[in-house]
């Protein structure tokens, strides 16, 4: 896509940018039915195969929305970005990154192969479910709420609001979620969890069921981009270290074991849940060209038919389209 004398940071230059980003969506809003809605948590399979939706809000104040964009979706597993995070925070990265590993797994999300055949036995990464339970279990306090505190004040700060459970999915996930229970008996077993089983999962199912919307998903990865600043109040909300090395993670684990695909021909760090969200972070590049978002953006994505390693099908192939053709990859 060429811009040419189209100047991106006026009024017209953002309705040109709208229009194509409308287009887009209804383009792949079409092939939302190559996906499948998640069913092994009941409360998601209600969602809308055909939904398709996308929030971009850049670091000089331009938003973009288009498709579903009015509705509220349970984070799920972007939820690991955030307590690791956190985890980092309180404990200390070096402390943290002693019990989960930095390596992308190439199997499935909620696999326990890898932990039986891995030597330290410790989680791969902290994107997985093994290792998001093990971060969950280093969180500080007695009780899923303590623990969960600085999650939820973190989150305020970066959005405005603080998001609330759904209770509906939390539920779901609780009493259905043996595979994740089995995880945690392992992890148990090998010393890995500093928590209480039962509080250390309650903790889990409930940060993978925070609700939030394409906004919140933008604006916790435009505050990423910023390296932990947020753009609005020049607060440093995370250190940058750690801001770097989740958005590494994200790169190289964060779209489960199709991450090596989605690095290779997106290029951006990206984390999905299977609700059919995506955060996505653009950090600022230098080009040439008159791009959009040179300074960098975060992006919220939708769209809750997934392929058969939990990504949204259309979610991807929108990224795909939009990092092309906007420049965005890292490389």
């Amino acid at each position: 896509m060429v811009q040419g004398s189209v100047n991106l940071n006026t009024e017209r230059g953002k309705e040109w940018l709208q229009d194509y980003v409308d287009n887009w969506v209804n383009f792949y809003q079409k092939q939302t039915d190559e996906g499948k809605v998640a069913s092994y948590i009941p409360s998601l399979e209600h969602a809308d195969p055909n939904a398709l939706g996308i929030s971009i809000i850049g670091k000089n104040g331009t938003i973009i929305r288009s498709g579903d964009t009015n509705v509220e979706f349970s984070i799920q597993s972007i939820s690991k970005v955030l307590s690791f995070i956190v985890a980092c925070m309180e404990r200390g990265l070096t402390y943290v990154l002693q019990r989960v590993d930095v390596e992308p797994t190439g199997e499935s999300f909620n696999s326990i192969m890898h932990l039986e055949i891995n030597q330290p036995k410790k989680p791969f990464n902290p994107l997985v479910n093994s290792g998001a339970i093990t971060v969950s279990s280093l969180l500080e306090g007695r009780t899923s709420d303590q623990k969960l505190e600085p999650l939820y004040q973190l989150l305020e700060k970066i959005l405005g609001h603080r998001p609330e459970i759904d209770v509906d999915v939390y539920v779901s996930e609780r009493d259905t979620s043996m595979r994740n229970r089995a995880i945690g008996y392992y992890l148990l077993e090998e010393g890995y969890l500093e928590s209480d089983l039962s509080i250390t999962l309650e903790t889990y199912f409930k940060h993978c069921s925070l609700n939030v919307t394409l906004d919140d998903l933008a604006m916790i990865g435009l505050v990423l981009s910023n390296d932990g600043v947020h753009p609005n109040t020049d607060e440093t909300l995370i250190p940058k270290q750690i801001a770097r090395v989740a958005k590494s993670l994200m790169l190289t684990c964060g779209m489960y074991d199709a991450s090596g695909k989605f690095a290779s021909y997106v290029g951006i760090p990206a984390k999905s849940g299977v609700s059919g969200g995506i955060l996505a972070v653009v950090p600022p590049r230098v080009r040439n060209q008159n791009l959009p978002f040179l300074e960098g953006c975060g992006i919220g994505v939708f769209g809750p038919a997934l392929d058969k390693q939990g990504n949204s099908t259309a979610g991807i192939k929108l990224l795909r389209h939009i990092a092309n053709q906007w420049d965005l990859s890292l490389f």
